[in-house]
């Protein structure tokens, strides 16, 4: 049993064990509470407290786990963000908080609503930070003032005038767009809001920096510098060389004489993955993948390794990273840059060329990269297989190596990545893309200036392939050497209840799926991919709709769950699988390497217990949450200024929800879902139809100069549409809209549900 869920457990005992004397029946129980609660809410106020007027005012919400201390995710995302293949990508779908609101009015309550009470807060995670803005109540309360946060799931909160600015009270007008933050210091049962303190402003809102800074603080996101304390921990003298009784430790996995290379992209400083190929002869080959040996900077316990324990994770911004690690080890101790000798952990396999791995081993090695390349120089070797290459179209390469050396070796490599992508798939994984945005930014501003969707190439799967199998093979080793303490990474099959869900849509929208395994909901996407635009549209949408069913993937102690059948990746469809391969941006690969490390006799078994291990795990896991939130509103921010600066825009889009007063439209250039209200349309009128398997909306446009004639359009899931990005309102800079354009505007409108849904799209009265 997962050990959240045994916590669970010991409380459901405990509650079950609990009477009530002359409690009544649990129906009348659950009225006479809610009564009860809203009685006692309305005649009870806090000294002083504002007027009731301002009630209307009041977001009823859990301000992100400050009462029960439990998150809950808006919008599954992806169950593992290592490589693409664990799900796609970094990111989740790229839907923010205000567009994951279920609308009130389509609602049906089929049943009784079970309700929870909390019992008990295990561990406060959250410290109740957020950020936003400062207003005077209406009846301009001289003891308070009230905080709107930006983040609409937290609730407002009553801060004291005098943490104010002493100008505040007088002339409130002049702060209406300075960015304060804001702490939840007491939320009493007899208040309508919580009580907070106000820390300090960060700034103008709207302003990329102070903007920046309020996301890291609502998220925990440590951003100071390294402490003295903790740089000591690091060679004080550089250039820093590798001592020979290391070397002479590690003479047996010495590949500093062989053709050593990293594949990374353009601009990546922080190298920390490596390969090497030798065709053996008779199609077999030795291959090596390895990794920087993070650990042996990174000594157990010291006070760098706490500060790492709790960063957990690098986390990386549109503009800049904030990494785990400082940088004298990420871009120049540990990274595996050219015509350096490196310290690293390698796994080496002899592999035929179908794939088929007929032995590995592992080690802590020593290598000397000879030539840095990027995604693209690979690519160009992959696409172009029979292509002389000079030496000016490549990085500087080592003395000892050549061109074709490097060309032949990347073709080797990609020619078993290729297999071993096919086997994975053959035997059951999963991959779910979507779309990732990369910006262009003004070298002075710092303002976006253009955006392009991320293509993953097949260069990108080279890599991807390989660190999988590294991972994998360590998963293996790790686990059989301490499966009490081993850490590895979980993602759950889904929900029945939410594959059952997806299977009705998808039946009911004319493309159905077999989400049974995850195999299965890979070959029946297969089904629907094309060329096209329209099938791009299709399956990019379907890929959404499988999204929301999944889970997410998450670390775990070995000893802490009692079933192997917990143990498994869902996506990868692997029975053990950890994280190994980015010791410099992620804390739970260098847990792993401590582990891999006492398993080969090179070290002691790490300290501590399976539940110390698993408490680092749940940190880990946390923190990687977190800071793939803070990625993506990262890039909600720079969208959101682009859209200012140079919108409105006009994108494709698709239909994935229908209301009786909006619809849901996912942008498919930019991989976000938006709800469209009709009453921001120029409409005459708007009819909803439901039936058992489907709903609909027909527009009436009204008759415009442009328009003579009114014109109907049927908008139902999967429905394509032109959309009109532009910003929401000149006092929120940073929120924009989605519009539709009027049919007639738009050419070769067409609805891609069935063919012979396509006729309906518009029709003219």
């Amino acid at each position: 049993m997962p050990p959240k869920e045994k916590v669970v457990d010991e409380i459901t005992k405990q509650l079950q064990q609990t009477t009530v004397a002359d409690a009544p029946a649990t129906a009348d129980n659950t009225n006479a509470i809610a009564t009860d609660q809203a009685e006692e809410l309305q005649q009870n106020t806090v000294p002083d407290e504002p007027s009731a007027v301002e009630n209307n005012d009041v977001t009823v919400s859990d301000p992100e786990g400050q009462l029960s201390q439990t998150t809950v995710l808006g919008v599954p995302g992806v169950a593992d963000d290592d490589v693409a293949a664990d799900l796609g990508t970094d990111s989740d779908v790229g839907l923010l908080a205000e567009d994951t609101t279920i609308a009130e009015d389509t609602v049906e309550v089929t049943k009784a609503q079970r309700i929870g009470k909390v019992v008990a807060i295990i561990e406060k995670k959250n410290s109740g930070a957020s950020t936003g803005n400062l207003k005077m109540f209406q009846d301009n309360n001289p003891k308070w003032a009230l905080f709107c946060p930006a983040d609409s799931r937290m609730p407002r909160i009553m801060v004291p005038i005098s943490d104010c600015p002493p100008e505040f009270s007088k002339r409130p007008e002049d702060f209406a767009k300075t960015l304060f933050v804001c702490r939840i210091v007491e939320w009493r049962v007899t208040s309508r809001y919580p009580t907070g303190h106000l820390a300090r402003s960060l700034g103008e809102a709207g302003e990329i920096e102070p903007e920046t800074e309020g996301i890291l603080i609502r998220y925990g996101v440590d951003d100071s510098e390294f402490s003295e304390q903790a740089l000591a921990c690091l060679p004080q003298t550089m250039p820093w060389s590798i001592p020979e009784s290391e070397l002479a430790a590690r003479h047996e996995f010495d590949f500093r004489k062989e053709c050593v290379f990293t594949i990374d992209p353009a601009t990546a400083r922080d190298l920390d993955d490596a390969l090497h190929c030798i065709h053996l002869g008779d199609g077999i080959y030795e291959i090596g993948v390895h990794i920087a040996d993070v650990s042996y900077f990174l000594e157990d316990a010291t006070a760098l390794d706490q500060v790492a324990r709790h960063r957990a994770v690098s986390v990386y911004l549109v503009q800049k990273v904030i990494p785990m690690l400082p940088r004298l080890l990420c871009e120049q101790l540990c990274s595996l840059n050219p015509d350096e000798d490196r310290l690293t952990f390698s796994v080496v396999w002899r592999i035929t060329e179908d794939g088929t791995i007929l032995d590995e081993k592992f080690g802590r090695s020593v290598i000397r990269s000879c030539v840095k390349l990027s995604y693209d120089h690979a690519q160009g070797f992959i696409k172009q297989p029979d292509r002389e290459w000079s030496p000016s179209e490549l990085p500087p390469i080592s003395t000892g190596f050549t061109v074709e050396d490097i060309r032949q070796k990347v073709l080797d490599l990609n020619k078993i990545a290729v297999n071993l992508r096919k086997q994975r798939f053959d035997n059951g994984a999963l991959r779910l893309d979507q779309i990732k945005l990369q910006y262009t930014l003004d070298k002075e501003t710092g303002l976006p200036c253009g955006y392009s969707v991320y293509e993953q190439k097949d260069s990108n799967r080279l890599i991807e392939e390989f660190m999988l199998l590294a991972n994998m093979a360590v998963a293996n080793k790790i686990y059989n050497a301490y499966p009490e303490i081993a850490l590895l990474r979980r993602h759950p099959q889904p929900p029945e209840k939410m594959l059952d869900k997806l299977n009705d849509k998808c039946a009911n929208l004319e493309v159905p799926i077999d989400a049974s395994t995850s195999g299965g909901l890979q070959a029946s996407l297969a089904r629907y991919e094309g060329d096209d635009e329209l099938s791009k549209a299709r399956f990019l949408a379907l890929t959404v709709l499988c999204l929301k069913s999944m889970q997410q993937a998450r670390y775990f102690c070995t000893g802490c769950i009692d079933d192997e059948e917990y143990f498994q990746h869902y996506a990868l469809s692997v029975p053990f699988y950890t994280h190994f391969t980015s010791p410099i941006r992620r804390y739970a690969d260098v847990m792993v390497h401590r582990l891999l490390a006492a398993s080969l006799g090179y070290c002691d078994i790490p300290a501590g217990s399976k539940d110390s291990v698993q408490k680092q795990a749940d940190q880990c896991n946390d923190r990687k949450s977190n800071s793939r939130t803070v990625q993506e509103l990262s890039s909600d921010m720079f969208f959101a200024v682009f859209v200012k600066e140079c919108g409105p825009l006009e994108e494709p889009g698709i239909v994935m929800n229908v209301w009786n007063k909006s619809f849901d439209v996912l942008v498919l250039n930019v991989g976000m879902i938006k709800r469209v209200y009709c009453e921001q349309l120029p409409l005459k009128e708007t009819t909803f139809q439901k039936d058992a398997k489907s709903q609909q909306l027909t527009l009436t446009w009204a008759a415009d100069e442009d328009h003579p004639q009114e014109t109907t359009q049927v908008i139902k899931a999967f429905s394509t549409v032109a959309c009109v990005l532009k910003t929401k309102h000149a006092n929120e800079p940073l929120k924009w809209t989605v519009h539709i354009k009027h049919p007639e505007d738009v050419s070769d409108q067409q609805d891609i549900a069935s063919s012979d849904q396509q006729d309906s799209a518009s029709a003219h009265k």
